[in-house]
C-alpha cells in the first residue's frame, strides 16, 4: 500500500511509529535513531516517521487503547514500527489484558506472523555446544485464526464452563502455508508443519491443506512434527529446522522457547504481514519493571526495523536492512557488548550507539 510521495525527487516511506507502553518507548526510540542514521546514506529515498499513542497508557489517559485515528494512520502508512503494548495491571472489566496489537493484526488481516530466530554468538545460548550455524530458523505463525479466534467471546466469572474454539479455515491455512513455502524458497528449501494432528481434528485438516500446498513447491522438502515433540527438538537439535509453520497459539509458545535459545526476548524480532500491510515489532512485552531505566535491550526492535526495510522492497531499503543485520553481527561478535538481560552492562543508549557506529 505504498504511496509514491515526492520529496526532492526521493521516494518517501510513511512510517507509523507506535511506541506503546513500558520499554516499548525505549526500544522504539532506539530503532528510530538507527533508521535516521541510515537515511542519509540511502540514496533516492527518505522516511517520514509519524509517532502515535496507543496501548494501555493511552487507555488510561483517553479511554481507548487503539483510537480510530491511530488505526487509520496504521492502515494508510507504508509500514508500522511498534514497540510493545499492554500493562499487567490495566485490564478490561472481565480480567483480560488489553492487547491492541492483536486488534491491529485482526483488523488489518495481518495473517502471517514471521519470527526469525538467529544465534549471533555461542555464549548467548544455554545449549552447550550450539554454534551460530546451528540456530538459524524462522517460525511462521498463523495470526488471525487458531485458538485466538474466539478471544473476544463474552464470559462471566461465575460461569460453570468457558470454551475457546480452535478455528482453521481452508483460506487461512492455505495462505499461511503458502507464505511459509515462499519464505523457505529464499532460505534452505525446507518447511516443517508443526501441528497436533494425532489428537485434534482441526490439526488433521491443517495438515491436509499443508500437504496440498506442498505439491505446488516440489523444490521444498517437507516434514510434520507434533508441537510437543517440537518443543523438545528445538532444544535437542535446532540445526535441523529452517522454516516452521504453525497455528496461532502454538506459534506464540514456540516463539518464546526459541528466543530462549539465542539470548532471550531481547533478541526476538518479528513481523506481522498481510496483503500490503506490515507491522514490525519486538516479540517481547512491555517489562514495566525496567521501563525508563535505560537498560532495555533494543536489538529486537532494531532487527524488526531491518525486517521492515526488507519488506518495503526498495533497492535502498534492502541495502539498509542488510547493513543493520551486519552491524548487529559485528557488535555481537564481542561477548562484552551485552545489555543486562543478556548478562552485560550496556545501556540501551550505549548498545544503540554501537549499532550506529557499526553501520
Amino acid at each position: 500500500m505504498s504511496n509514491d510521495t515526492a520529496l526532492l525527487g526521493h521516494r518517501v516511506f510513511e512510517i507509523a511509529v507506535l511506541p506503546g507502553d513500558g520499554i516499548g518507548r525505549d526500544v522504539t526510540e532506539a530503532a528510530v535513531r538507527v533508521l535516521k542514521a541510515l537515511e542519509s546514506d540511502l540514496e533516492g529515498m527518505a522516511f517520514s516517521m509519524q509517532p502515535c499513542s496507543v496501548g494501555a497508557q493511552q487507555f488510561l489517559d483517553h479511554g481507548d487503547p487503539l483510537p480510530e485515528e491511530a488505526f487509520e494512520l496504521c492502515r494508510q502508512s507504508d509500514a508500522v514500527l511498534l514497540g510493545a503494548m499492554g500493562l499487567p495491571n490495566v485490564r478490561w472489566p472481565d480480567g483480560r489484558e488489553m492487547t491492541p496489537q492483536i486488534d491491529l493484526r485482526e483488523r488489518l488481516d495481518l495473517y502471517a506472523g514471521v519470527r526469525p530466530v538467529k544465534l549471533y554468538h555461542p555464549s548467548d545460548s544455554p545449549l552447550k555446544k550450539a554454534t551460530k550455524e546451528d540456530i538459524d530458523f524462522v517460525i511462521v505463525r498463523e495470526n488471525c485464526e487458531g485458538l485466538f479466534s474466539t478471544r473476544l467471546s463474552p464470559f462471566q466469572p461465575e460461569d460453570q464452563e468457558v470454551c475457546d474454539t480452535l478455528r482453521v479455515s481452508r483460506r487461512g491455512a492455505e495462505r499461511i502455508c503458502r507464505h511459509a513455502f515462499e519464505l523457505a524458497r529464499t532460505r534452505r528449501q525446507q518447511c516443517t508443519l508443526v501441528d497436533k494432528a494425532n489428537v485434534l481434528p482441526s490439526m488433521v485438516y491443517f495438515r491436509s491443506v499443508f500437504d496440498q500446498v506442498a505439491e505446488e513447491y516440489p523444490d521444498v522438502t517437507t516434514d510434520h512434527v507434533y508441537v510437543d515433540a517440537m518443543a523438545l527438538y528445538l532444544v535437542e537439535r535446532p540445526e535441523r529446522y529452517d522454516v516452521l509453520v504453525t497455528e496461532n497459539m502454538f506459534g506464540d509458545i514456540l516463539s518464546d522457547l526459541a528466543a530462549g535459545l539465542v539470548g532471550g526476548m531481547g533478541m526476538a524480532p518479528s513481523a506481522d504481514l498481510g496483503e500490503g500491510c506490515g507491522v514490525f515489532q519486538p516479540s517481547h512485552g512491555t517489562a514495566p519493571d525496567i521501563a525508563g531505566k535505560g537498560i532495555a535491550n533494543p536489538l529486537a526492535c532494531i532487527l524488526s526495523a531491518a525486517m521492515m526495510l526488507e519488506w518495503l522492497g526498495h533497492p535502498q531499503t534492502l541495502r539498509g536492512a542488510e547493513w543493520i543485520r551486519r552491524a548487529v553481527e559485528r557488535v555481537m561478535e564481542d561477548p562484552c557488548h551485552r545489555t543486562p538481560d543478556m548478562g552485560g552492562s550496556l545501556t540501551t543508549e550505549a548498545m544503540t550507539e554501537k549499532i550506529i557506529n557499526a553501520l
